[in-house]
């Protein structure tokens, strides 16, 4: 199965969206205490996009062998996970380890590809959250 993936981070909350073809699965998350107003918004990115993997395959929606279009908003990220990119940021280089490992152990087929952040779906969702909380 054929699916495209957004995810997005800052530093008080996540957010992803899977798409798989009509249906669409949306999430918004505050970050846990350890990561809340503690990370950068590049950390957060990769958390978003680390933890919606991972949520994905939980809820069944990614299954074995799937292919998941990536779409990255940010430059580095998407030099990073598509040409590997190092780092020097040993939580970055973990997040990278562990997706690495998701679409190794489920044989996920992973496409990357760069998008403007104005295209990015999750980011729409993630402002809208921080407005909503703003307003609370």
């Amino acid at each position: 199965m054929d699916h495209v993936f957004y995810s997005d981070g800052n530093a008080d909350r996540v957010s992803w969206i899977i798409q798989t073809g009509n249906s669409i699965i949306e999430q918004n998350k505050e970050h846990v205490d350890i990561y809340k107003n503690k990370v950068s918004k590049l950390q957060s990115k990769y958390v978003a996009l680390h933890i919606g993997l991972f949520w994905g395959i939980g809820l069944f929606k990614i299954k074995n062998e799937d292919t998941i279009k990536i779409k990255l908003d940010e430059k580095t990220m998407f030099e990073q996970l598509s040409a590997g990119l190092k780092t020097r940021d040993e939580f970055i280089a973990n997040r990278i380890k562990f997706i690495k490992q998701l679409t190794m152990q489920r044989k996920l087929k992973m496409q990357f590809e760069m998008i403007e952040q104005k295209d990015n779906m999750a980011n729409k969702i993630l402002k809208i959250k921080e407005v909503e909380t703003k307003n609370e």
